[in-house]
């Protein structure tokens, strides 16, 4: 009865483009301070305790005419049946009829749109002459995240990485990710660009302007003590309540954004400075999309640190799903079923 348009990874991955996917991240952020989004309420369900579960994040883009969901499934024993822990499946339907406009793969959609998201905390909140860059986490994410702000930060002298867990991954990371980024983003790197493992994190901090933090820590692995004056922090990895990634101290006088105010207080990286009372909801400067918007001003003066805390909602997979189809077709890729 309706044609239904289906993208594997390969052709997914075919399909975007880091830049075409940080304008439409920048767009979901704006719908979203304009009023034009809703985020429905997620569900979980544990079918057995630290074995397997599974979530569904779901949510209406009035501004584009879509809505849907992504349901991501984490079956810990599947790597004893060669298949991946976690798997991701985005679903999209047109707003005007209900009508499924397509289903496709996503892990590449979460890792591109979360790229996207960490960068755009750096393009509206860190000092435009920016020039080093510190990825904390050394995962499947950090790859996205190097790849889109050096998209919007392309005279980025200094890339470093620092793995809290194995040294090991930080080198193995930079060894490999010049030629990564020219062959899964198509994207030439400057030569003088550096690409640098570290293994003192503490010397890293003190000398960065942009930090991203990727990983699932639950206890701070950035001090304060160490950030400099004008430091810029995108904190990706809190996505859960009881996650931790930098020193709550960071944010006693830090100019505050978030992705959603509500989420980022229940499960963000500001969850525990607030149940700390060490800042109040009230000290968050806005949601990022009021700045796209020009309701807000982001950065005040150079020497200001900034935080962007992203938790990620369906809306943002939503739009990246949304581009994918369309690409695919100039492209001719997919397959079209009838439902």
């Amino acid at each position: 009865m309706f044609k239904l348009k289906v993208l594997c990874k390969e052709e997914t991955e075919k399909a975007l483009k880091m830049s075409d996917v940080i304008h439409s991240i920048e767009e979901v952020y704006k719908q979203k301070a304009l009023g034009d989004t809703e985020v429905f309420p997620l569900i979980f369900h544990e079918f057995t305790s630290g074995v397997a579960d599974m979530d569904i994040k779901s949510g209406w883009l009035k501004g584009s005419g879509l809505f849907g969901l992504k349901l991501v499934s984490w079956f810990g024993e599947n790597v004893n049946k060669q298949l991946p822990a976690l798997i991701g499946t985005v679903l999209v339907f047109d707003d005007k009829t209900g009508v499924p406009i397509g289903i496709l793969d996503g892990s590449y959609i979460t890792g591109i749109r979360t790229g996207a998201a960490g960068a755009l905390g750096a393009k509206y909140l860190a000092r435009p002459d920016s020039e080093t860059l510190l990825i904390v986490g050394a995962g499947h994410v950090a790859v996205f995240q190097v790849a889109a702000t050096l998209t919007l930060f392309p005279n980025i002298e200094e890339v470093m990485v620092y793995d809290p867990m194995d040294y090991r991954s930080a080198e193995s990371f930079v060894k490999r990710i010049r030629a990564t980024l020219d062959q899964n983003f198509h994207m030439q790197v400057k030569e003088t660009t550096k690409f640098t493992a570290v293994k003192d994190i503490k010397n890293a901090t003190e000398n960065c302007d942009i930090i991203i933090t990727v990983t699932p820590a639950r206890a701070p692995i950035i001090m304060a003590e160490w950030v400099k004056a004008g430091t810029h922090f995108s904190c990706i990895g809190a996505d859960m309540s009881g996650k931790e990634e930098i020193d709550p101290e960071i944010f006693r006088g830090a100019r505050i954004f978030v992705d959603d105010i509500n989420q980022c207080i229940n499960i963000g990286e500001i969850e525990i400075p607030i149940k700390k009372n060490m800042i109040t909801k009230e000290d968050i400067a806005g949601e990022i999309g009021e700045i796209i918007v020009g309701r807000v001003k982001g950065r005040e003066y150079d020497e200001q640190i900034t935080v962007f805390d992203a938790t990620g909602t369906a809306l943002l997979d939503l739009m990246t799903a949304k581009l994918a189809f369309d690409e695919a077709e100039k492209l001719n890729l997919g397959t079209s079923v009838n439902l």
